[in-house]
Parts: C-alpha cells; structure tokens; sequence
C-alpha cells in the first residue's frame, strides 16, 4: 500500500469518511464544518484540538496526492471537500458498506477489538456480530492492494486481540498498549529500575527458600537403610 498519512492526515480522511454517511445532506464538509469533526469529543480518540489553519495544511498535502479534491456547489463561494481515499474515479480498489465503516472507525479512534468496532459502529454500518466484523477485518488484511488493516500482538490480561489500520505504517505495539484505555500498562504507572531490582531479589529470596523448604521434605521421605 502506497498510502501513508500522519495523524491530521488520518483524522481529516476519516471524518470526511464518517460524515459522508450519518450527514450525506450536509456532505462535502466545509473547512469550518471538517475542523468541527475533527474535534469532536465523542467518537475521537485521541481528542484534539486542531485549528484552521491545520486542517487546511492537511487538506492541501492531501489534495496534492489525489487523496482530498475541492467541491464547490452551483452558486456557492464556499470551499468544500471530498475525500478519494477508495471508491473514486481514479481508485485502484473498491471498499464495501462494512469495510469503509472499519476503516473509519480505526482511522478515528484507533486500535479496537471487532467486539468494540461492531458496537461503535452504529450509524456507519449495521453488523449482525462481531463474526461479520471479523470477516470484514480479514477481507481488509487480503486486499491486493493492501493489505489495510493488521491485529496487534494480545497483550496480558486482555481476551480479544486489537486491530490497526496501515494507512499510517506498521503499529507500535509497545506505544499502543502503553496509551489503550484501561488496559494494565496505561493504569500502572512505570516502575523504577531501583525498584524493579529490589522486587527481583526479594522473589530470589523467596525462590531459594522454597526450595530448601522442598529439599527438606523429600529428605525425610527417604527410606531407612
């Protein structure tokens, strides 16, 4: 896949994606209406906070690789903006209803189990269980063209394995457990090496004296002479 986009790049693409959908009377999105979706509260992870000026620098970058095209409407001066990541005249592959609604939702809120894909898909598309989701997640890594999405390492103490799109390169792993809403790493805050040290010793310690504690009952099991 020859689509790289930067987190702007990302959060512009898919909420131009998501609002062509759930508000297609009010789609192509003006700058002023792109910048409000992008900072959303709901449905965005992270939040941000993104200016005009921003979104423009991120809309014009794109533009320029055919990825976002300028949509003015009969009689109106006001700038608005289409996106041509997939679907287009001049695409090289087609996504369905179910694709773009993952696609959308990871470009907007990141690594997500199928489980939480189907419930947060609402609007973009009605998935029957997360059995279609994860057919549409496998259909997504097989795409000639791609593939566009990959499942990230399972991390301790969670049973459903996350999913990344590639539209922005390979994932981090180990920044993506770091920063997962309640996952074990992000609400434990960093150990230091000091005390990492001093744990490790204390289970030495706890280690060798069961073992002595072991040794000592299969000695006195030992049968007389």
């Amino acid at each position: 896949m020859n689509i790289l986009l930067d987190p702007v790049e990302a959060r512009v693409i898919g909420s131009l994606m998501e609002k062509s959908v759930v508000t297609p009377e009010q789609y192509p999105l003006s700058l002023n209406a792109l910048v409000s979706a992008c900072n959303q509260k709901s449905g965005r992870e992270p939040v941000m906070n993104l200016s005009e000026r921003e979104v423009q620098d991120a809309l014009d970058r794109l533009a320029k690789r055919y990825l976002v095209r300028e949509k003015t409407g009969f009689g109106s001066r006001v700038a608005k903006y289409h996106y041509r990541l997939y679907n287009d005249e001049i695409g090289d592959f087609r996504f369905s209803d179910a694709d773009r609604a993952v696609v959308c939702l990871l470009l907007l809120r990141g690594t997500q189990t199928p489980g939480e894909l189907r419930s947060r898909a609402g609007r973009l598309y009605p998935f029957a269980d997360v059995a279609e989701v994860e057919a549409t997640l496998e259909r997504l890594m097989s795409y000639e063209q791609g593939p566009f999405v990959a499942p990230l390492p399972r991390q301790p103490g969670h049973r459903e394995v996350r999913f990344a799109h590639l539209f922005s390169g390979e994932p981090e792993p180990s920044r993506e457990s770091e920063t997962q809403p309640g996952s074990v790493e992000a609400a434990t805050p960093s150990r230091q090496p000091a005390d990492t040290a001093q744990r490790l010793a204390r289970l030495e310690q706890r280690v060798a004296a069961l073992e002595a504690a072991l040794a000592g009952v299969l000695e006195g099991r030992q049968p007389g002479p």
